[in-house]
C-alpha cells in the first residue's frame, strides 16, 4: 500500500482499568489501526511533562506511531479516564477535567504536515474546551479541500452540544456514528424515517460524501451518493469493545483512500472490529491479512 499520510487529532489518554492502564483516546487508536493497516500514521495531541506522558510515547514509537506531532505542556497532566468494564464487555467512562489534551497544541511538524495529509479523523469530545475546539477548527482548514475530514462523533458525558455537532459536521466530509449517537443526532435534528433514511437526511444536510453507522454485533451501514452497503456483523467472543470502533474508521478510510468499493470496505471493517472485540485493549497487534491488498 501506498504510505498515506492519515492522521488522528485530539486527546491521547490513559484508559484506566482495573489492575491496570492503557494508552487510548480515539484519535490516538485511529492512528494506531491506521499504521497497522500500511499507512503513514500521524498523531496530533498533547501530553503533560509526566510519568503517564513519557509512557504514552513510549507506547506509541513501540506500535509504529510517529511522535513527532505530539506537543508537550509543562503544566497540566496528561489526560487520563476511569473506564469501567460491564460483564458484556461494554466499557464506560469518566474523564477528569483540564488536562494536557484540553489545551491542546499544534506544533511546527504539524503544521507543515497539514495540507499533505490524505486523510484525518477528529471528534467531538477533543473539542470540550473552548481552547482545543479552536485548534482543532483552525487545523482542519488549513488541510487540502482534499483530504478526507472524518468526525467519529465519540459522544461522551455531557461533553458535547448542538453547536459543536453542527460545526463538526459542516467541516467534515465524512460521518461516523454508532446506534446511539444516531438516535440523539435525529433527534437533535428531527429526522425521521428508518435509519437508512436518517442517515441520508444527514449526508444530504451536512454535503457529507459518507455516513458511516456501527451497530455493535448487528453490524454496520455505509452510504454514499450513489451507494449503500449493509453488513450483518462478525460473530466473535467479546473481552472488551475498546478501540473496536476507531478500528472500525480506520479500516474505512484506508479502504477508501486505496477505492475499494463499499461492500469490501464494509467487510474488512467488521472482520477488524470483531478481531480487536476479541482482544483486551484498544491496540492489540493487528495480523497483516486485515490490511487491504
Amino acid at each position: 500500500m501506498k504510505q498515506a499520510k492519515i492522521a488522528g487529532i485530539g486527546e491521547i489518554l490513559w484508559d484506566v482499568l482495573p489492575g491496570s492502564e492503557q494508552l487510548g483516546g480515539a484519535p490516538i487508536n485511529f492512528t494506531y489501526h491506521v499504521s497497522a493497516l500500511g499507512a503513514e500514521a500521524l498523531a496530533i495531541s498533547t501530553i503533560g511533562n509526566d510519568n503517564r506522558g513519557e509512557n504514552a510515547l513510549k507506547e506509541l514509537q513501540k506500535r509504529g506511531v510517529d511522535i513527532s506531532y505530539i506537543s508537550v505542556l509543562e503544566q497540566f497532566d496528561t489526560g487520563y479516564v476511569t473506564a469501567r468494564v460491564d460483564g458484556k464487555g461494554i466499557a464506560t467512562y469518566e474523564f477528569p477535567d483540564d488536562v494536557a489534551w484540553d489545551h491542546l497544541a499544534i506544533n511546527p511538524a504539524a503544521q507543515q504536515c497539514a495540507a499533505e495529509l490524505e486523510a484525518i479523523c477528529f471528534g467531538t469530545l477533543a473539542q470540550r474546551s473552548d481552547s482545543a475546539r479552536l485548534t482543532i477548527q483552525r487545523y482542519l482548514g488549513t488541510t487540502s479541500e482534499n483530504t478526507v475530514k472524518v468526525c467519529d462523533l465519540n459522544l461522551r458525558q455531557n461533553f458535547y452540544n448542538r453547536e459543536i455537532i453542527e460545526t463538526s459536521l459542516n467541516i467534515s466530509t465524512v460521518l461516523k456514528l454508532n446506534d446511539d449517537e444516531l438516535n440523539f443526532v435525529s433527534s437533535l435534528f428531527l429526522l425521521n424515517g428508518a435509519e437508512y433514511e436518517q442517515m441520508e437526511s444527514l449526508r444530504k444536510h451536512f454535503d457529507l460524501e459518507l455516513v458511516i453507522l456501527t451497530k455493535g454485533s448487528n453490524g454496520s451501514i455505509l452510504i454514499t451518493k450513489d451507494d449503500i452497503s449493509r453488513h450483518q456483523g462478525i460473530a466473535t467472543e467479546v473481552v472488551d469493545t475498546i478501540g473496536a470502533g476507531d478500528s472500525f474508521t480506520a479500516a474505512v478510510v484506508t479502504g477508501l483512500l486505496r477505492n475499494k468499493t463499499l461492500d469490501e470496505i464494509n467487510e474488512k471493517a467488521n472482520r477488524l472490529a470483531a478481531y480487536v472485540c476479541g482482544k483486551p485493549g484498544a491496540m492489540p497487534p493487528v495480523p497483516q491479512h486485515y490490511r487491504f491488498e
